[in-house]
């Protein structure tokens, strides 16, 4: 079973390199940028015509989440042409493909609305409507795939961290050795999501269908995936302080005391009862998941 993966110099890429070896029954091609350029769809051809990928999961994406307000272009042409190119070979090529979206698609405001919604968190079926650039290439990524072919799982996931590559508890613990206090946005609600449990969620549900092929056609489509539980930013940071003995003075804030170009979901926690049941898998709470970084 051969898996192509895309971006694998990015934070899941690195993620998934980490793990792979557990995995002796797949054959893994990764593919960083300089390998392969999702917006080139000659490139993805001759590339998927080499390796004949059974799996395609694409890790490859525009991230900066501000400066897509100012690169609208660019982010819409990985996120949105990319994304179609790779659905486009992926069907050519009858390869399955898993794309990792994100909690962004959504608004924040009417899961709030509901406190049964807001305790249960984002399905897969809620009312998509997001608020800046990057939220929107992503969700026209997702449509670019639904509107291509059927053999997809679309992956939303959030607040995604690890050892690997930049992100916010790599940011938080290099701002403690700048500064004596700290302050963080304490009035927006998601799920830290840690890159390594992402990654063993998208290997379990290649090794699940690969097991189950007379399935596979029922199990395409959306899925929710973070660690269980739910925090605003502050929380997690004075968490990640807390596991790696850092002595810092952390100040919670608002929203609007802390202006970015990219408005914020105030409320994005997804909910995963879709995903477990269906892939038999139990989450950890992100608490567990944060590793002390040395």
């Amino acid at each position: 079973m051969v898996v192509l993966v895309t971006g694998a110099n990015g934070q899941l890429g690195q993620a998934i390199q980490s793990i792979s070896r557990k995995y002796t029954e797949i054959d893994f091609v990764f593919c960083s940028l300089s390998d392969l350029d999702i917006t080139n769809i000659d490139q993805c051809r001759q590339l998927f015509e080499q390796y004949t990928p059974n799996y395609c999961i694409n890790a490859a994406a525009y991230t900066a989440v501000d400066k897509a307000e100012s690169e609208p272009e660019k982010a819409h042409l990985i996120n949105v042409v990319g994304t179609k190119n790779l659905a486009e070979i992926c069907k050519e090529s009858h390869t399955i493909l898993l794309h990792v979206s994100t909690d962004f698609v959504f608004d924040g405001e009417n899961a709030m609305l509901s406190p049964e919604s807001q305790e249960k968190g984002y399905s897969e079926e809620d009312l998509t409507k997001p608020t800046g650039v990057y939220g929107q290439t992503k969700l026209d990524g997702e449509k670019a795939i639904q509107a291509t072919f059927n053999s997809f799982f679309i992956i939303r996931t959030s607040w995604v961290f690890s050892q690997f590559a930049n992100n916010f508890m790599k940011t938080m613990l290099r701002l403690a050795t700048e500064r004596d206090s700290i302050s963080v946005v304490n009035d927006q609600i998601g799920t830290p999501t840690h890159a390594v449990d992402l990654a063993e969620a998208l290997l379990t549900i290649i090794t699940h269908t690969a097991k189950n092929q007379n399935k596979t056609n029922s199990l395409y489509g959306i899925y929710n995936f973070s660690n269980e539980g739910r925090c605003s930013w502050y929380d997690f940071a004075k968490k990640i302080f807390e596991v790696n003995h850092v002595s810092i003075a952390v100040h919670p804030i608002p929203t609007t005391s802390y202006p970015t170009p990219a408005k914020r979901p105030h409320f994005s926690v997804l909910n995963k009862d879709k995903i477990k049941t269906t892939f038999d898998l139990t989450i950890r709470p992100w608490q567990e998941t944060i590793e002390i970084q040395k």
